[in-house]
């Protein structure tokens, strides 16, 4: 099913907001917990979400997150 185009033009503010709040909690994450533990990392992003108001994201999402903050963290964007 595809969406007709206004739809679309409807919808881009809420997901630029949504990205928006998923960037400065994941931003915000990478300053504070860079290369500590896997889980210690996905707690603190989780956290971070919900004071972001932006809990809403795909579990794999936050796990390779949370996996590239802890093991990866010069290899995610600023």
């Amino acid at each position: 099913m595809v969406a007709h185009p206004s739809e679309y033009d409807k919808a881009m503010p809420t997901v630029a907001a949504h990205l928006a709040k998923v960037e400065r909690a994941v931003s915000r994450t990478r300053s504070s917990h860079a290369g500590q533990p896997y889980g210690t990392v996905r707690q603190a992003l989780l956290e971070a979400l919900q004071q972001e108001d932006a809990q809403r994201v795909v579990p794999r999402v936050v796990d390779e997150f949370a996996r590239r903050i802890s093991e990866e963290p010069e290899q995610l964007p600023v």
